[in-house]
């Protein structure tokens, strides 16, 4: 009887692994179905490198209401192909579309139709101005929206002509930012951040600080607003031949409420239904309209001239800067050192221009950075074109260049050093956990979440933030040929619009990309080239398993606010006990 239990037991075990096989191996192959058909709808979302014939009386139609980066990364397309995310735009695709447009004689004109666009306000202005160029080649720009966000208004304002649905509404308002402050909720449930910084105007850290907004905060706030506002207002009110005033009234007064009264402060042009301005597109050419895509214009690869041997080549910093690999979306130093390493070797390469736009983060990588670009400028002309953000860890990796641009809308500069750790002893002690520490010295335990930081652990932490903070000034005196005393009067943390950075000789013009490019091209003595990106990034299969499958992810981790995530995140055993952060001084939604 023993026998055939033994038996029995033996052939459920042999089932259960059979099956358990089988399960393993059903979920591999449709996770393995699912990377290639995620792998085959990047070459058809991206579109054919090639140009498309078009027709006589063709028209651009530009639907830019998705997420829009400088570049878009690998994996942003595979999870759009997969359809876990919305498809994205690459700012180089954008304007590589217009301008191929502007030369193409089929094409008539442009039907703008973005009424919520996902962009930086740098990044908006690159595809205002884009658009400025293709009307002086005497070429039309009709805009409809059903409503408009601000931002999308800001870019339809350079059209010859804005249509708004009958009903529909404009949001505009003028600038604001909101920033949340957590004293009392520290105080009341005892989750609270252990603060140590450097530079007045640091004030990531101010709302664990206090419950209201310091005067400092407040003051470069207002400045960076006001700065924005007046470049962004400037360019509508030209536009529009409207007055600076009639523009401002118009915002005080949340003119683009309703569509009737946006008509009549001049906001928009004519009030009409979709089909009605399709029509006025049609009367406009007198013939029927073949709508082309982005991507019918071509990728910007296909801009490539093999006859041409040289090369300028555009180096993407996007995202945080983290100490580790990094990737397309993240400034890590591996990927990124690999990038510029690649592109010095590369012999036809005769000019660099780092492609910034990042808020910033761990000082050790943006020191490491700093010091090959350092390196790299030796060896080939280098220049920097500033995107969107390009502050703190952003601005120091920016140093090396040999010629700053920013835009105007740029946020920059962020000269500062702080760090944070959580600290949740009063909330551990009302569940009734207490942790007891065993050491052989003073300051053995470093730092623990459930305990005070202690006096020797605050005091080594703060003459660490104070050797960052003085190195990165010296980088801005000695990069940017200013002295200390003047360093520290722009320093401190405090941001500034891309024209006050101008202003302040922390940066050397304004423009766009294509100005850093020219530039280098100047600098190499170049009169033809070709543009190549860097990083070359081929996504391998644990990247997509990783960064490809939403689904397989802890997202309620990567959702929270990067404070939060020190408490509910796990350290990982290699990190350094304090991570010294050059980073962005607040979390800044101009809205």
């Amino acid at each position: 009887m023993e026998s055939i239990v033994i038996s029995m037991n033996f052939f459920k075990n042999i089932l259960a692994a059979v099956l358990g096989n089988l399960i393993a191996f059903g979920f591999l192959f449709v996770i393995l179905l699912m990377g290639i058909a995620g792998l085959a709808s990047i070459s058809s979302i991206s579109g054919p490198n090639g140009k498309q014939s078009l027709n006589e009386g063709s028209v651009l139609q530009l639907q830019l209401d998705k997420a829009i980066y400088d570049r878009v990364p690998a994996v942003e397309q595979f999870n759009a192909g997969l359809g876990f995310e919305p498809e994205a735009l690459g700012l180089d695709q954008i304007l590589h579309s217009i301008r191929s447009a502007a030369e193409d004689e089929n094409i008539e004109g442009i039907s703008l139709e973005t009424q919520l666009i996902q962009a930086g306000w740098s990044q908006t202005r690159s595809i205002r101005r884009a658009l400025k160029d293709f009307k002086d080649n005497g070429k039309f720009i009709y805009a409809y929206g059903d409503f408009y966000s601000q931002k999308s208004y800001y870019l339809a304002s350079v059209a010859d002509s804005i249509f708004l649905n009958p009903v529909g509404q404009i949001d505009f308002k003028g600038l604001s930012s909101e920033i949340l402050y957590f004293k009392d909720f520290e105080d009341k449930y005892g989750l609270k951040m252990e603060v140590i910084r450097l530079g007045k105007y640091k004030s990531a850290v101010e709302p664990f600080l206090d419950n209201k907004m310091s005067t400092e905060n407040r003051t470069q706030i207002k400045t960076l607003l006001d700065d924005l506002w007046k470049v962004v207002a400037d360019e509508m009110a030209d536009d529009r031949n409207l007055t600076p005033f009639a523009l401002n009234q118009a915002a005080n007064q949340l003119a683009g409420n309703t569509a009737n009264r946006a008509k009549k402060a001049n906001l928009v042009d004519g009030l009409r239904y979709e089909d009605a301005y399709r029509k006025a597109i049609e009367d406009r050419l007198d013939t029927a309209v073949d709508y082309v895509s982005l991507t019918a214009m071509g990728t910007p690869k296909s801009a490539y001239n093999k006859a041409i041997k040289d090369r300028i080549a555009v180096v993407y910093a996007q995202g945080n800067i983290l100490y580790g690999e990094g990737s397309e979306t993240v400034i890590g130093k591996t990927v990124f050192l690999d990038a510029l390493d690649e592109a010095l070797e590369n012999s036809r390469v005769k000019a660099i221009v780092l492609r910034v736009d990042s808020p910033g983060g761990d000082a050790l990588t943006s020191e490491i950075i700093w010091e090959r670009l350092q390196a790299a400028k030796e060896q080939k002309p280098l220049f920097v074109s500033m995107g969107n953000v390009a502050a703190s860890g952003g601005y120091y990796i920016s140093l090396p260049a040999q010629k700053i641009v920013a835009d105007p809308l740029t946020i920059t500069g962020s000269i500062g050093v702080w760090a944070m750790l959580p600290n949740i002893k009063e909330f551990s002690d009302d569940l009734g956990i207490n942790a007891e520490q065993v050491s052989t010295h003073d300051n053995s335990m470093g730092y623990s979440p459930f305990e005070k930081v202690s006096n020797g652990f605050r005091k080594a932490a703060k003459e660490s933030i104070q050797e960052v903070y003085s190195t990165f000034k010296e980088h801005v005196s000695t990069d940017r040929s200013m002295d200390l005393e003047r360093v520290e009067q722009v320093a401190q943390g405090r941001v500034w619009s891309g024209t006050r950075a101008f202003q302040n000789g922390l940066v050397d013009g304004l423009g766009d990309l294509q100005t850093a490019i020219a530039m280098a091209a100047e600098a190499a003595s170049l009169d033809s080239y070709n543009v190549v990106s860097y990083p070359n990034i081929t996504p391998d299969l644990e990247t997509f398993l990783s960064e490809g499958f939403p689904f397989l992810q802890l997202h309620w981790k990567s959702q929270l606010p990067s404070f939060w995530k020190r408490l509910f995140v796990p350290k990982n055993k290699s990190q350094r006990p304090i991570q010294i952060q050059t980073e962005l001084p607040f979390e800044l939604n101009i809205r």
